[in-house]
């Protein structure tokens, strides 16, 4: 049985069809009442074989564990391929399913890679500390405006000792007073939950030999490496470098047209924490590594700051798709890199 299934958070609609019999038909499956679920262990208990075929999609992780709990065949498909592939301008939820299943028979469905429950799990580690770290920096730059008001710069500083006894002794309104207060409980809370999740992170990268070696080199460090081997999974998956970077977002926008290439902002497509830790550890590796710094100053005194912050990281990237695919650590990235533009034979070869 080949069912198409056009998955929302409330309900599903599908499309089958039983190769068997050639029986087809459509219906609406919720999920608040349990009918979805009661109706695919239905299909188990009558022995049936099932092949599903579904958009990648949020708020759908109970029903990908249903469908592996009773050993049916799950296809995840890439959402923007089968957008291109529906011929006419009518999108409704009937004609969602019946195109997934059309795709399906004629063996042109879009599948692509789906990360394990574990990879997943250690997913939500890196998501949660992250959105900690960002909670925690907005609680810090309100204390720094309270500082502020009071005619207080002092950066940096107000985070040592003797700059959060000054912050304490200020004289402030009741209200602003109380805003003080539990600010500051609710940073001294947050701080040793991160610091937990942040030992828990590199626990996890120092058990990975691919993450060990992508932490050689400069900038990289543990929450870096080991999100960049959860979210690529394995090098494998890309044909070249280039697609790392198209994978993440960081390659331009384009709108060319007539002989005439038009090309915007990044396009943003892809995995956000990937693509903000690649720009900050390719900052990082600008402030540590002198080869990196020379590339950053000349690509910033051609361009903008954020374009040259955005290209290291793109740099980045690649680099770490290499070392991770050749099974190279930093120093073999330098010296077996590629040497396009150096005098020498023509292969390449030295």
């Amino acid at each position: 049985m080949i069912l198409g299934v056009d998955y929302h958070p409330s309900f599903q609609q599908i499309a089958f069809f039983m190769e068997e019999t050639g029986e087809c038909g459509e219906r609406r499956l919720n999920h608040d009442d349990g009918e979805a679920e009661k109706f695919y262990r239905d299909l188990k208990q009558r022995g049936i074989g099932v092949r599903v075929g579904m958009e990648a999609t949020g708020y759908s992780r109970w029903f990908e564990r249903l469908l592996a709990e009773l050993g049916f065949e799950a296809w995840i498909g890439d959402p923007a391929e089968i957008r291109t592939r529906r011929a006419k301008k009518q999108k409704t939820d009937s004609k969602d399913a019946q195109l997934l299943l059309k795709l399906m028979q004629e063996d042109r469905f879009p599948q692509i890679w789906v990360p394990s429950p574990e990879n997943r799990d250690l997913r939500q580690l890196l998501w949660h500390r992250h959105r900690l770290v960002q909670m925690r920096t907005r609680i810090m730059n309100q204390l720094q405006a309270l500082a502020m008001n009071e005619n207080r710069c002092w950066k940096k500083k107000l985070w040592s000792e003797r700059g959060r006894a000054e912050l304490e002794k200020l004289s402030l309104a009741p209200w602003a007073s109380r805003r003080r207060r539990e600010l500051l409980e609710l940073l001294d809370r947050m701080n040793p939950t991160i610091e937990e999740l942040t030992a828990a992170v590199e626990e996890e990268a120092r058990k990975r030999p691919e993450a060990l070696r992508l932490m050689t080199h400069p900038g990289v460090g543990p929450l870096t490496a080991l999100a960049y081997v959860l979210i690529i999974g394995t090098p494998a998956r890309f044909a070249c470098a280039k697609q790392i970077s198209s994978y993440a977002g960081l390659i331009p926008s384009e709108d060319s047209s007539g002989g005439k290439q038009r090309l915007g902002h990044i396009s943003k497509q892809g995995n956000s924490l990937l693509r903000f830790l690649l720009v900050e550890a390719a900052q990082a590796a600008v402030r540590c590594n002198p080869d990196w710094r020379r590339r950053y100053r000349n690509l910033a005194m051609r361009r903008q700051r954020n374009i040259a912050k955005v290209a290291m990281g793109r740099r980045l990237g690649v680099c770490l798709y290499w070392m991770w695919r050749r099974g190279w650590e930093y120093p073999q990235l330098v010296r077996f890199g590629s040497h396009a533009g150096e005098l020498g034979t023509g292969d390449g070869v030295r």
